[in-house]
C-alpha cells in the first residue's frame, strides 16, 4: 500500500543549530499533536559543521513524522528552503526558521487562515525584541525601496515564515531562477494572501547566521532579481553626467570667446576625469551584475546537491524544471 500523503508539511532549514534544536523539536511535537491531519517535518541541513545533522537524523530515524535532508555543502538559506519545498508532500506547507524566533505555535493560526481559502498566509511581526535600532531601521528602509522599485507584494516586517498552499507551491517550483529571494517569489506570484500577526521573540540559543553581509546580499538579490531599476538608474545617471559635461564645455567655450582669464591646472582635469571614470565603472558594474546572473542561469546547474536523506519512504524526487537538483545518495 502506498504511503498516505500528509496534509501538512513543515520545512525548516538548519545551519549549526545544535544549541536550539532540542527545544525546537520539543515544541514542534506539541504542535503536531494539535493538528487536524497527518503532518511531516522536513529538516534541511544546509552544510552544518556541528552536531545538528546527527541530532536531526536521529529524530528522523526514531519518529516517522520527521524527515532529514543533508545538502552536500552550505548552499545558503534561500536554497535550503527551496530544497525542503521541493520535497514537501503536504497540501499546506509551513516554512519557518529553526531559531524559535518564528514560534511553531503560530502555525496553527496560519492553518486556520488557510482554511478560510487563502493560498499564501504570511506571519507578520508586530514586535521584534532584542533587535538593534540599526537592523530595524535598515529593514524598514529596504522594504520601502523594494516597494518603490519592484512590482512584488512586499508587506513590512514579513520574513520567510509563512504557509503555502499546494497550488502556490507548484507555481513556485516552476520558477527556475538561481539567485533566489523566496519571499519575493511568493509575493510576485499573487494568489489570495493574508497576514497573521505575531510577536517575534529573541533567539533562544546560539548565534544568528544572518550577518550584515548576508543581509546585504539578500537585499541585492531582491532588487536585482525583481527590477530593472538599477539598469535604468545607470542609464539616466550617464545621461546626467553627459549633460553636465556638455554644459561645462559650453561654459568653457564662452569664457574663451569673451577673453576671460582661465587658470590652467591639472586639478580640475583630474577631478572631472576621475568622476567620469567612476560613473562609467559603476554603470559597467550594474550591467555586469545582470550579465553575471544570466551567465549563472544559462549554465543550468542544479540549485543544490543532496548528500543524504533519512525518513523518506522512497528517495526524494529532486527533479526541477531547467534548474533541477541532483542527488549523491539517499
Amino acid at each position: 500500500m502506498p504511503p498516505v500523503a500528509p496534509l501538512y508539511s513543515f520545512v525548516i532549514p538548519l545551519f549549526n543549530e545544535e544549541a536550539v534544536l532540542p527545544m525546537l523539536l520539543h515544541r514542534l511535537d506539541g504542535v503536531l499533536e494539535r493538528l487536524d491531519g497527518r503532518a511531516e517535518v522536513i529538516l534541511v541541513d544546509d552544510g552544518s559543521t556541528d552536531t545538528t545533522g546527527i541530532f536531526a537524523a536521529a529524530r528522523a530515524r526514531d519518529d516517522a513524522r520527521y524527515r532529514y535532508v543533508a545538502l552536500s555543502r552550505n548552499f545558503g538559506h534561500q536554497i535550503a528552503i527551496t530544497a525542503g519545498l521541493d520535497m514537501a508532500g503536504g497540501e499546506a506547507v509551513i516554512v519557518m526558521d529553526a531559531d524559535l524566533q518564528d514560534p511553531p505555535e503560530v502555525a496553527l493560526q496560519l492553518i486556520a487562515k488557510w482554511r478560510e481559502g487563502f493560498e499564501i498566509v504570511y506571519a507578520q511581526r508586530v514586535s521584534r525584541e532584542a533587535e538593534s535600532w540599526a537592523k530595524l531601521t535598515t529593514a524598514k528602509c529596504f522594504y520601502r525601496v523594494l516597494k518603490a522599485l519592484t512590482p512584488i507584494h512586499a508587506p513590512d516586517n514579513v520574513g520567510d515564515f509563512r504557509l503555502i498552499d499546494r497550488r502556490a507551491l507548484e507555481t513556485f517550483r516552476a520558477m527556475p531562477e538561481c539567485d533566489r529571494y523566496v519571499r519575493g517569489m511568493f509575493g510576485w506570484m499573487g494568489f489570495r494572501q493574508a497576514a497573521v500577526p505575531f510577536h517575534r521573540s529573541p533567539r533562544l540559543a546560539g548565534e544568528t547566521k544572518y550577518g550584515w553581509l548576508k543581509m546585504i546580499r539578500l537585499a541585492f538579490d531582491a532588487i536585482v532579481g525583481f527590477s530593472d531599476a538599477p539598469l535604468r538608474l545607470a542609464l539616466w545617471l550617464g545621461v546626467a553626467v553627459s549633460g553636465a559635461a556638455l554644459l561645462y564645455g559650453a561654459y568653457a567655450t564662452m569664457l574663451a570667446l569673451t577673453g576671460a582669464a582661465i587658470v590652467p591646472g591639472w586639478a580640475s582635469t583630474v577631478v572631472v576625469l576621475s568622476f567620469l571614470s567612476g560613473v562609467n565603472m559603476m554603470m559597467t558594474g550594474v550591467i555586469g551584475a545582470y550579465v553575471g546572473r544570466i551567465h549563472t542561469q544559462v549554465k543550468n546547474r542544479p540549485l543544490y546537491v543532496v548528500a543524504r536523506a533519512v525518513g523518506f519512504a522512497q528517495p526524494p524526487a529532486l527533479a526541477r524544471p531547467r534548474t533541477g537538483a541532483s542527488s549523491l545518495a539517499s
